[in-house]
C-alpha cells in the first residue's frame, strides 16, 4: 500500500465551501506520480498514460483538513493495472472518496500499447492488495 497525506488549500474549495469534484482527480494525480516514482516504474521517460479514472464522492471535505491517500493495485493485466485511491480524513479516519484508475503502459513511438516488464510486474505486486480468507 502506498500512502500520501494532503492537506486541503482554501482555493481547492467552491462556493458552498467544500472540495470541488475536480480537486479530488488532481489528488488522485499527485498520488500517482508519487506512487510510480516511489516504486521506481518510471525512469528518465514517462511510459504510462492514463486510460480511464472515476471517483466516488462519499464525504464532504473542506478547507485545511488533512486526508489521507491509500494507494493499492487491485489488477495487474499485460500492458495495464488498476490501480484504487481511497482518500480518508485524517482525524476521523473516514473515508470520504474512493477513486479508481486503469494505467497503461505505452510506446509513444509506435503509438501502441507495451507489455509490462517482470520487473515492473513484480513493483505492482508488491503494492497489490490481498485479501485474506478466514
Amino acid at each position: 500500500m502506498h500512502e500520501i497525506e494532503v492537506n486541503v488549500r482554501f482555493c481547492e474549495t467552491d462556493l458552498l465551501g467544500h472540495v470541488n469534484n475536480n480537486n479530488y482527480f488532481v489528488y488522485m494525480e499527485d498520488s500517482r506520480i508519487r506512487f510510480f516514482n516511489e516504486t521506481g516504474l518510471v525512469g528518465d521517460d514517462w511510459n504510462f498514460i492514463l486510460a480511464s479514472t472515476s471517483c466516488d464522492f462519499l464525504k464532504q471535505v473542506y478547507f485545511n483538513q488533512m486526508l489521507v491517500i491509500k494507494s493499492h493495485v487491485l489488477k495487474i493485466g499485460n500492458s495495464s493495472f488498476h490501480l484504487e485511491q481511497d482518500m480518508y480524513e485524517k482525524q476521523s479516519g473516514e473515508l470520504v472518496a474512493k477513486g479508481k484508475s486503469v494505467i497503461v503502459q505505452f510506446d509513444f513511438h509506435q503509438q501502441k500499447s507495451a507489455p509490462l516488464s517482470e520487473k515492473m510486474r513484480m513493483q505492482l505486486e508488491s503494492h497489490q492488495l490481498t485479501v485474506k480468507e478466514g
